[in-house]
């Protein structure tokens, strides 16, 4: 059966590239316009994934995300927010989103999200024992870690921070959601000296990561086994 995607957005011609460009991979396309639209269609229909635009003209889309949240508290929201507006991305992953795009955007960089936030969604039903992408692999059951085949020694705070990323493998986490899952202080330069151990460790090319990824002013998010290498993360700085 078709996942079902809400497209949230006041824009036609917005709504009318999504439904384009989604419905030739086989997602069902529903439409709002606006939050009190989206608010009836979620509160009829069976939602899959809600794809929303912050900016919406009868209400705040952070709003309207608490809303979603509170309703559907498992359902993936994907953001589409401006290039500029840093803080509107953390505000909305940390009330929940699952992940953002920055317009203007790429279709292969919005089915890459929409698939890992699907993805994402299936995986809380339980852990994964193995996570493999690109030569690494995550034993998350006997807590061994390989690099092609070859073991890595973590120490266990590192280790406990990969673990959360696999986790939440293809979704952008914040700096307040990986402080508060890793238990670190809350000074941001602790999470770069992880992020710096681990990709000595891990990459082949640490100043050019292909598997932990640097989301600028937001994050960081492990790169998912189905997505893309040349698709990166909104960034011109990779070795934070």
């Amino acid at each position: 059966m078709s996942p079902t995607v809400l497209v949230i957005d006041d824009e036609p011609p917005i709504r009318k590239l999504l439904r384009m460009g989604l419905s030739t991979q086989g997602y069902a396309i529903l439409e709002a316009p606006n939050g009190a639209t989206a608010l009836d269609v979620l509160g009829r229909e069976g939602v899959d994934l809600v794809l929303l635009d912050l900016g919406l003209p009868d209400m705040r889309g952070h709003d309207l995300l608490r809303a979603i949240r509170a309703s559907h508290p498992g359902l993936p929201v994907v953001v589409l927010s401006s290039r500029d507006d840093e803080g509107g991305k953390v505000e909305a992953l940390d009330l929940g989103a699952d992940d953002y795009v920055t317009k203007p955007f790429g279709m292969a960089e919005l089915l890459a999200r929409l698939r890992a936030a699907l993805r994402h969604q299936l995986a809380q039903r339980g852990e994964r024992p193995v996570f493999r992408v690109d030569g690494l692999s995550v034993d998350l059951v006997r807590r061994i870690v390989k690099v092609d085949d070859s073991e890595v020694k973590l120490t266990p705070r590192e280790y406990d921070f990969l673990r959360v990323l696999v986790l939440h493998a293809g979704k952008v986490l914040t700096h307040a959601q990986l402080m508060n899952e890793v238990s670190v202080s809350s000074d941001p330069q602790y999470l770069r000296v992880y992020v710096r151990q681990l990709r000595q460790k891990l990459e082949a090319d640490p100043e050019r990561p292909r598997i932990l990824l640097t989301e600028t002013g937001v994050g960081y998010r492990l790169r998912a086994p189905d997505d893309e290498p040349n698709i990166k993360p909104r960034t011109t700085e990779t070795t934070h």
